[in-house]
């Protein structure tokens, strides 16, 4: 299933990383200060700059707390965190020589994380702001203190030195955050479209069940009109035939009265499967005691399988969170079994103070790759008088309570169907 914290992880995740990149910056900008002003003795306008990397440092705290907050974050949010970016680096830049200062192409940076995770309109935004605040920078900015004055060959030189070296130190330090945090958004990106994908699956799913309990219960409701009328005049008709007169008259309507009840029993588990099972219907019952009651009246109902069953735990077993859907979808998934292999078919138990697996092996023809990976998503059936909907409702149901099928190939032929149930015992 798809949590919130899921659905909302690929953004935080990725304004993590807005937050980290940007405490990284603010550290190299106090470098390259320090170094400018210790090792090439220039002067710069420390008191704004220490004004300007502060906020930076405050804005990139907030950032941080921010992502850690379970709250959806839009697409408008995360492009006003880029633009604070690029405003803060256009105040930089403003002290630092403007649009001569050979970090100014790190506007590309924050263009090319917009074009990663961000909807065109954005990009085109951000690709306006960033052309607008270096074109400004062109006009307006505080004149670095080597362009002061008249500059001798070798001064000019020295200093045309420092701008390649600062160009070649940008694109390296640019080149290291591209390739680490813009790529980490991608597949960040990557990742939410799979959760997305799974949620429209999952949706797809609900509307299928939705649908297959809408005419579960229409079916139900047509049915139990007859089947009740069919229970009465058997009743009556037991009353009028005595045993002295017609004894074997007696037992066949003893026999359809059963067949009816079974039937009537039959429908109130479609009515389950259908979702109108009250809430409080569900049991605590021990997971031991539970199997070995639910394969006690599977093995009435299907006398000619050879069957085995192991049952592995510490005693006394867990308590098991039953109804009678779980129990319907374990039967289906047994009947499937014994249909596919009816010489043999096994159930394996084993469980733990926190989970129950059950195992159910048939040596029959096994399903297909294409098959087992289908198995719980759509319904389908392998067999040609089946209706394709008792393994899709079986997932469901198992999936409801918070556990997993898992369908897979045996070694020398069959399948192996892995059923986990969480149990409600007591956590160590």
């Amino acid at each position: 299933m798809i949590s919130v914290c899921d659905h909302y992880a690929p953004t935080q995740h990725n304004l993590r990383r807005i937050a980290g990149l940007r405490a990284i910056a603010t550290v190299v900008m106090v470098v390259l200060i320090v170094l400018t002003q210790a090792w090439l003795e220039l002067s710069l306008p420390l008191l704004p700059l220490a004004l300007i990397l502060v906020t930076q440092g405050v804005w990139a705290l907030f950032t941080w707390w921010r992502s850690r907050r379970l709250q959806p974050i839009s697409d408008l949010e995360f492009f006003l965190q880029l633009t604070s970016d690029v405003l803060i680096f256009s105040a930089v830049l403003y002290f630092t020589g403007g649009a001569t200062n050979p970090f100014a192409w790190f506007y590309l940076l924050p263009l090319m994380i917009a074009a990663t995770v961000l909807p065109p309109a954005y990009v085109w935004g951000m690709a306006g702001l960033t052309v607008v605040c270096y074109s400004l920078l062109m006009i307006f900015y505080v004149p670095l203190p080597s362009a002061i004055g008249q500059l001798t060959p070798m001064q000019h030189d020295s200093g045309f030195s420092r701008h390649v070296f600062g160009m070649w130190f940008g694109f390296v330090l640019s080149a290291v955050l591209v390739s680490h945090f813009v790529t980490r958004m991608a597949r960040t990106l990557r990742q939410r479209d799979r959760i997305l994908a799974e949620a429209r699956e999952q949706v797809l799913r609900d509307e299928r069940l939705v649908a297959l309990g809408t005419l579960a219960a229409g079916a139900a409701h047509e049915l139990g009109t007859p089947l009740g009328t069919m229970a009465l005049v058997i009743d009556e008709l037991l009353d009028e035939y005595s045993s002295e007169c017609d004894a074997e008259l007696r037992e066949q309507l003893r026999l359809l009265r059963e067949q009816v009840d079974r039937s009537k029993q039959a429908l109130s588990v479609i009515s389950a499967s259908a979702g109108q099972q009250r809430a409080d219907a569900g049991q605590s019952r021990p997971a031991d005691q539970y199997l070995r009651e639910l394969v006690q009246r599977w093995r009435v109902r299907r006398p000619g399988i050879e069957f085995r069953e192991r049952l592995d735990g510490p005693e006394p077993a867990p308590p098991l969170l039953a109804d009678r859907a779980l129990e319907q979808a374990l039967a289906n998934i047994l009947d499937n079994a014994a249909d596919a292999s009816p010489e043999k078919v096994e159930l394996r138990a084993t469980w733990s103070t926190q989970s129950l697996e059950i195992q159910v092996l048939d040596r029959g023809p096994g399903l297909s790759e294409g098959a087992a990976s289908a198995a719980g998503k759509t319904p389908f059936s392998s067999k040609e008088q089946g209706l394709g909907v008792g393994l899709f409702l079986a997932h469901a149901v198992i999936e409801r309570l918070g556990g997993e099928v898992i369908h897979r190939q045996r070694e020398h032929g069959g399948t192996c169907t892995c059923i986990r149930l969480p149990l409600i015992g007591v956590r160590p």
